[in-house]
This record gives structure tokens, sequence and C-alpha cells, in this order.
């Protein structure tokens, strides 16, 4: 797009206020990665997405104004929708920070009423109990240890090396596994699963979903999910030259 141009910044852990505070006219938002998405809420004016999940990967400037949205949910919605239609009633989420919170909300979203969580420190997870009951969901948590029940769809929050040691049996209670990791890929759940003969989404498909949205929200326009994927692919090459 002509006009606008799109930076990347290292801002650390507590300092996000102090980098937007320094801001001027000409930017027009922020996309927000961990583990800055919990901090960002308290920023500005956020939607109820926002607030629901408990986080904010958009930042978005307005005449002064601040607004804060949540696009992970539905990137996330849209990554899930793109494989299959079916109603998934079951889904397990694996992890239990601020992007396992976004797929709790999706997982209402795409017609669950069970969610079960893997959690390395179930304690951790106990805020997960009272968002699903807020969304009629029943969360159940387990040890991330322990055999997960049978879902339709097992979503993995947490980096790829960290699932690893319990990646087989993870994928192998779900036909369709989604991976929020995406660089390397395949990760060690989508290698699990495709031993098993069993689907992978990568993260790839949620990080281009919800860039669709966001690039909405920050520039009023839209663009193809082609794009963004060319456009990621060849970001990808170009950081890692070697052969995958």
């Amino acid at each position: 797009m002509a006009g606008w141009s799109y930076g990347r910044f290292e801002v650390g852990q507590g300092g996000l206020a102090a980098f937007v505070a320094e801001l001027d006219d000409t930017w027009r938002g922020l996309s927000i990665t961990m583990p800055l998405k919990a901090e960002a809420l308290a920023l500005g004016e956020a939607e109820p997405l926002a607030e629901l999940a408990g986080a904010a990967n958009t930042l978005i400037l307005d005449r002064g104004a601040r607004r804060l949205h949540n696009t992970d949910v539905g990137g996330l919605t849209w990554a899930v929708r793109r494989r299959t239609e079916e109603r998934l009633s079951r889904i397990n989420v694996v992890g239990t920070g601020a992007t396992a919170r976004s797929a709790i909300v999706s997982a209402g979203q795409l017609g669950a009423h069970t969610v079960t969580v893997l959690a390395r420190s179930p304690a951790k997870a106990r805020p997960l109990l009272s968002l699903g009951a807020g969304l009629g969901l029943e969360v159940v948590v387990t040890d991330w240890g322990a055999a997960p029940p049978e879902a339709d769809l097992v979503i993995s929050t947490v980096p790829s090396d960290a699932v690893a040691s319990v990646a087989e049996q993870v994928a192998a209670c779900a036909p369709l596994v989604l991976d929020v990791s995406y660089d390397p890929w395949p990760t060690a759940l989508a290698v699990a699963a495709a031993d098993q003969g069993l689907a992978a989404i990568s993260g790839l498909d949620l990080l281009v979903g919800q860039a669709l949205l966001q690039l909405e929200l920050m520039t009023g326009r839209t663009v193809t999910a082609e794009l963004l994927y060319h456009a990621a692919h060849r970001a990808l090459q170009e950081r890692d030259p070697a052969p995958r």
C-alpha cells in the first residue's frame, strides 16, 4: 500500500507505555506480540473482545485516542475454518497464557462445549475456568503429563520445544492440530500428527488471519490472504535462506 510503512521494534516488558508515549501523529498503530499483550490493555480503550481475552495484539492511534483490539481470536477461528466447517465440540488447549485465553474464546466461536486445558502448572490455569464459565463452556484442567481426552481439535499455544516431550500423545487425541508456532516448520507437534496420519494447521495461518483483521483496522482497506502468505514466506526465506 502506497504511503504506508511497517517495521519492527524491540520493546522490553514494562516498557510499552513509554514507547507508545513517544509516538507522534505519523503513527497509525502497533501490532503487539508476547509478552506485551496483557500490558497493552492499560494503554487505552479496549474493545470487549480484548477485555474478555485479557490480551490485546493491536493498538490503533486515532486523533489522540488509543483503541486496543484482539485479532488473535478472529485469526485463530479463520485458520481453523479454512480447514473444516464442522462443529468442534471438544477442544484441547495446550498452555495457560494470553494466547490460551484467546484460544478458549475462539473455541466458543467454533462451537465447543468442553475445553480441556493441558497445563504444566495447573494453578496458573485457574483464571481460565472463570473465562470458560462466562462463555458457557466447561473448562477442565489436566496435568501436562497426563493422557489428554479425545477431542475434535488441539490448539497448542506454547513454544514448539516446550511441547516436544508430549507431542505424540497430544497429537493423538484429535484428528486436527493447530500449533501457533510456525518457524521452523514442521514443529514437533506437526511431525507427530503427520506420523499418525493426522492433519496439522500452522501458526502461519493464524498469523495471516489475524493480520487480515489488523490491516483493515489500521488502514480501512482489505487485502487478500494470498498476498500476506506470499509476504510471510518471503520474509522467512530472507531470514533463513538455508534449505528446509
